[in-house]
């Protein structure tokens, strides 16, 4: 591959294995991204979806092993268990940890507009994302904070909270204690493959409905 076609491959590997998205809202992205770096001439829409389409088969083939739960599987169930105990936790949020504070500030609106104020927070986003589906080296960092805070101490005390949760969900946490740096959890293999019928990690309304029953 041409160092541009590898630039593409590797977008391609992304979207098909973090599994948020469709096959065809994969092929328009990646359309899209093959135009906006000016590729085209280079790259064709055939070598792509053809790409894309292998990825997916891969996938397939590897699901069939995959040993239930999954590390996704406790990661759902982590977060989930994290709302009903008052901590925001978002899937996939936004591309950057900017991106990630965003959305939390938006959940945490539209919480106190039903009077209730989070505890804290905590998400990946989707370059931490990129590191899970790395079949070399995968890992996944966990952002964690709490809205409107400048306090170490209570920003240590969610860090915790976070912690605690993830080890009694099976995960191994790699983590100081410290307040400015994320929680890793070393060896996370994201498992994942996109259905429509399935529920959507990032519908945020569901985090706010869990949190405000």
């Amino acid at each position: 591959m041409t160092e541009n076609e590898e630039f593409i491959y590797e977008s391609i590997f992304n979207q098909v294995r973090m599994g948020f998205l469709s096959i065809d809202d994969i092929k328009d992205n990646i359309m899209e991204e093959i135009e906006d770096n000016e590729f085209e001439d280079e790259i064709s829409e055939e070598w792509a979806f053809e790409k894309i389409d292998q990825e997916y088969q891969k996938l397939l083939t590897e699901s069939k092993q995959w040993k239930s739960p999954t590390d996704t599987e406790r990661l759902i169930n982590a977060f989930d268990e994290l709302c009903d105990q008052n901590i925001i936790a978002l899937h996939n949020a936004g591309y950057t940890t900017s991106d990630g504070e965003y959305e939390v500030v938006e959940v945490e609106r539209e919480l106190r507009e039903n009077d209730v104020t989070s505890d804290g927070y905590c998400f990946y986003h989707e370059q931490d994302l990129a590191r899970a589906v790395d079949p070399e080296n995968p890992s996944l960092y966990i952002a964690f904070q709490k809205v409107d805070n400048s306090d170490d101490a209570v920003t240590i005390s969610v860090g915790k909270k976070v912690a605690e949760v993830l080890r009694n969900n099976g995960f191994e946490v790699k983590w100081e204690e410290t307040a400015k740096r994320k929680i890793e959890i070393p060896g996370f293999k994201w498992q994942h493959i996109y259905d429509e019928e399935a529920r959507d990690l990032q519908d945020y309304g569901e985090v706010i409905d869990r949190m405000t029953e």
